[in-house]
């Protein structure tokens, strides 16, 4: 079987805590996971990044390489951007690649790699009005987009990692 090289992209937000599991989930649907984090969700995880380095066999990514610096990460199959915040959201839809992750999902739209996104903000974010705006900009752009957007529930659902991860084979497929 042929290894997929999957970026797996993630935002600060509270599913970014499960990420190992799914790093292993991924790796045991066959993909070669290269893990890039948001500064934030950098900080988030400090204590587990050499660990998470070693369950990718990769290194973490957090920020832009100097001008000069080889690749670190082989090119991607499939890209999922999970937990996509807000800012993150609105930051790939319009471009604004100050970040490496945005940079690197920015890229991957532009180079036709399939991308997949759970988004995960409020509701008090969800409903501002750039947000719907930016959601069509990257459905448009092709991206598949499943939305986790917290609403104030009782019971609130749990974080769709595994529908993406499943989808992503599809996806990778058609391209």
């Amino acid at each position: 079987m042929t290894t997929k090289t999957l970026y797996l992209l993630c935002s600060a937000a509270p599913p970014v805590f499960d990420v190992a599991h799914v790093i292993e989930d991924a790796q045991a649907r066959g993909w070669s996971v290269c893990l890039g984090l948001t500064p934030t969700a950098a900080h988030w995880l400090a204590e587990s990044l050499d660990g998470l380095a070693a369950l990718t066999g990769h290194p973490v990514l957090w920020q832009y390489p100097l001008p000069g610096e080889p690749e670190q990460w082989p090119a991607p199959d499939a890209l999922l951007y999970a937990p996509a915040t807000f800012n993150t959201v609105n930051a790939w839809a319009l471009g604004l690649t100050d970040r490496l992750t945005v940079g690197l999902a920015a890229e991957a739209l532009g180079n036709g790699t399939p991308a997949t996104a759970i988004s995960c903000t409020n509701s008090a974010l969800a409903a501002h009005p750039q947000y719907e705006i930016s959601l069509a900009t990257l459905r448009n752009a092709g991206v598949q987009l499943l939305l986790h957007d917290n609403t104030p529930t009782d019971a609130p659902a749990p974080f769709p990692w595994a529908t993406a991860l499943g989808g992503l084979h599809t996806t990778a497929a058609q391209h």
